[in-house]
């Protein structure tokens, strides 16, 4: 009698388990968990240098703070911690960092600037690359400068480096107009300083106040500089009373030049000269 034995087939499993797709494109932020640990490495590396600005340094917070505004733009975060400034209250970035980024950004060649021939006048310009077209400015003039109110501010630098200014002025329009992304938006320090009516102290930025801009809180803004107290007549008789010899009078006398009118320094020399120093 025959017997048929039926094998049963082989149940032994060859297959191997496939484990999750490694993430390669983690950037550090606030999306994930993996991206919340590599801010915090990266941050830490900041926040032990020496290089980068004093409110930055053993801060990671801070260091993390600014990584994230740096992702947001594509930009190099020790440039971001060296660059953004909080003038009257309001963010704003140094132009050579916002042309540089114009530059680096890949999308157009580098800023070149056309020049009326008395070189009153400048229009920045470039050529988009993934069209060949040249795109341009608007006109900055001194005229305009002038007439904005730019140039008559106390301590402008209209008036000590006009070139320099219009070659700001006119990239900083041409990137506001073409590429405001790079900008995210800002201004210039100089832009906010020139077009504010109020005096303005420029200060660098802190990453707290970066955070109360993301969340629409004010920030607190820097009171102007006092004015120094111009000294009277009286004080400065008073001082020359005090002198021992007539030269450390004459230095009283020198110290109120441009201090006191014509007619009080007048004054001053003759109470001067009517010591008698000998005695």
């Amino acid at each position: 009698m025959s017997t048929d034995v039926l094998d049963a087939p082989a149940t032994t499993s060859t297959s191997t388990e496939v484990g999750a797709p490694r993430d390669t494109a983690v950037m550090p932020g606030f999306n994930s968990h993996q991206s919340w640990e590599l801010a915090q490495r990266i941050g830490k590396a900041f926040a032990s240098s020496t290089l980068v600005p004093a409110q930055y340094q053993g801060n990671l917070a801070n260091c993390i703070v600014a990584l994230e505004m740096a992702n947001r733009m594509g930009a190099s975060p020790l440039m971001v911690m060296q660059n953004l400034y909080i003038v009257h209250g309001n963010p704003g970035w140094s132009s050579k960092f916002l042309i540089a980024s114009f530059n680096q950004c890949g999308r157009f060649s580098a800023l070149r600037y056309q020049w009326s021939p008395d070189r009153k006048s400048c229009r920045a310009w470039a050529v988009e690359k993934a069209t060949g077209e040249k795109i341009e400015g608007p006109e900055v003039s001194v005229a305009m400068a002038a007439a904005e109110g730019w140039s008559t501010k106390a301590g402008s630098k209209w008036k000590t480096m006009p070139e320099l200014m219009l070659m700001y002025r006119s990239a900083a329009f041409l990137i506001r107009t073409y590429a405001p992304e790079i900008s995210m938006g800002l201004r210039t320090d100089d832009e906010i300083i020139d077009m504010e009516p109020a005096q303005v102290v420029p200060r660098q930025a802190t990453p707290s106040d970066i955070t109360k801009l993301l969340v629409g809180t004010p920030i607190e803004q820097s009171p102007p500089p006092a004015q120094p107290q111009l000294r009277t007549l009286a004080q400065f008789k008073a001082d020359a009373d005090k002198a021992t010899d007539a030269e450390t009078a004459l230095l009283v006398l020198d110290e109120a030049r441009g201090v006191l009118d014509a007619s009080d320094h007048e004054a001053l020399a003759e109470h001067i000269n009517g010591k008698n120093w000998g005695a």
